[in-house]
């Protein structure tokens, strides 16, 4: 299994926390790809700790989707599922307007600077083609929001399934249709700072829409490939 040769990673007082982190982010970035075994042994050597907060990280990544298990066999990264990325889609959008409406009336200057350091890093790694950069950016982006707004069960449910769409997101960070997010998440930052909450929420809705047309692309591409197999009425 090809795990990153950095070993020891984890905080011995986050264990469970950082290994579920850590595998998540090397599914999302494709170090361990659609279809890969995920052997016990392997991940308790790359991060240093024991079989439980693994095994624990791996339940929560099946939450999620990211992984799937078959009880006494084997545990797979999970292909990426275009139906469960639209479904996690809609309920991502659903909540940063949510949070964004609820944020507005408590952000500070400085968290108003922060969105717009965060906008700028974004940008910067969009020129430079750095897509993992470009996902940290854009997460520490909405995270202000998510953060002033203090709603526990939007964080819960948003960081759940938020890593579903960082998986698609690679394919839009990557090609020129990442570039409108800027221009969109400036627009968010100018209604913030008029404590305009209703145009804000607008923008941000208008922002997680732009996911749409790549699922939609992905859906079809899915679709075309199930038809064109050989067998196939």
């Amino acid at each position: 299994m090809p795990v990153p040769e950095s070993r020891g990673l984890v905080s011995r007082s986050l264990l469970r926390e950082e290994a579920y982190r850590a595998i998540r982010d090397a599914i999302v970035d494709g170090t361990l790809a659609p279809g890969e075994r995920l052997q016990d042994v392997a991940l308790v050597a790359w991060l240093g700790v024991s079989r439980t907060p693994v095994r624990e990280a791996l339940a929560r990544l099946e939450q999620a989707g990211l992984v799937r298990t078959t009880p006494g066999r084997h545990t797979l990264v999970s292909p990426l599922d275009v139906r469960a990325a639209r479904d996690a889609q809609s309920v991502t959008a659903a909540l940063h307007e949510l949070v964004v409406r609820q944020a507005v009336p408590h952000l500070s200057t400085a968290e108003l600077d922060a969105m717009r350091e965060a906008n700028d890093r974004f940008a910067r790694a969009l020129r430079a083609h750095d897509v993992p950069a470009a996902i940290a950016a854009d997460d520490a982006f909405h995270g202000v929001a998510v953060t002033a707004a203090a709603n526990t069960a939007a964080r819960t449910v948003l960081e759940q399934f938020t890593p579903v769409l960082r998986r698609v997101e690679r394919l839009r960070f990557s090609s020129l249709s990442g570039r409108a997010s800027v221009a969109q998440h400036a627009r968010i930052v100018e209604r913030c700072a008029a404590g305009d909450a209703e145009g804000a929420a607008a923008a941000t809705r208008e922002n997680w829409q732009t996911l749409v047309p790549l699922l939609d692309r992905l859906h079809d591409e899915s679709t075309a490939g199930h038809e064109d197999a050989p067998g196939t009425p």
